[in-house]
């Protein structure tokens, strides 16, 4: 699934070769889990919650990135290959993008422009990447 995609872009030094181990898969998955269980909790503020659900994402989409093999330095770059490690959807996608542009303009610019809605639409589509993730793991045993 997608290996031609991530070979060419670890070709041209975007992505790492590193073989995966399961532990570590587990323990990215356990992380970004964890988080989600957070992130919806609405007794928390809602930056918090966007936090939390913003790097469950991450956790899980590198989870998903590790599982194949490879690792990035760039949050956004795992983000973009999941249409190839768990054949994510366009659109649950720009549902991450947005979530990165927005997670970076609050760390870069102390600019907070979330909602409930985006809070809502990451920790969707962290739920299935992890679901995604989670089968994957099982169908190495």
């Amino acid at each position: 699934m997608g290996s031609t995609e991530l070979d060419n872009l670890a070709r041209i030094e975007k992505l790492k070769r590193e073989p995966s181990a399961k532990a570590e898969l587990e323990s990215l998955t356990r992380s970004g889990d964890a988080r989600l269980k957070d992130a919806a909790n609405t007794a928390l503020s809602l930056e918090s919650r966007f936090d939390l659900a913003y790097n469950a994402a991450h956790a899980l989409s590198l989870a998903a990135l590790r599982f194949h093999g490879y690792r990035s330095d760039s949050r956004y770059l795992v983000f973009q290959t999941l249409v190839h490690t768990v054949s994510l959807s366009a659109e649950q996608c720009r549902v991450l993008d947005d979530a990165h542009r927005k997670r970076n303009a609050v760390e870069y610019e102390g600019i907070v422009d979330v909602d409930e809605q985006l809070v809502a639409a990451v920790i969707r589509v962290s739920t299935e990447i992890s679901k995604r993730v989670r089968k994957l793991i099982a169908d190495i045993g």
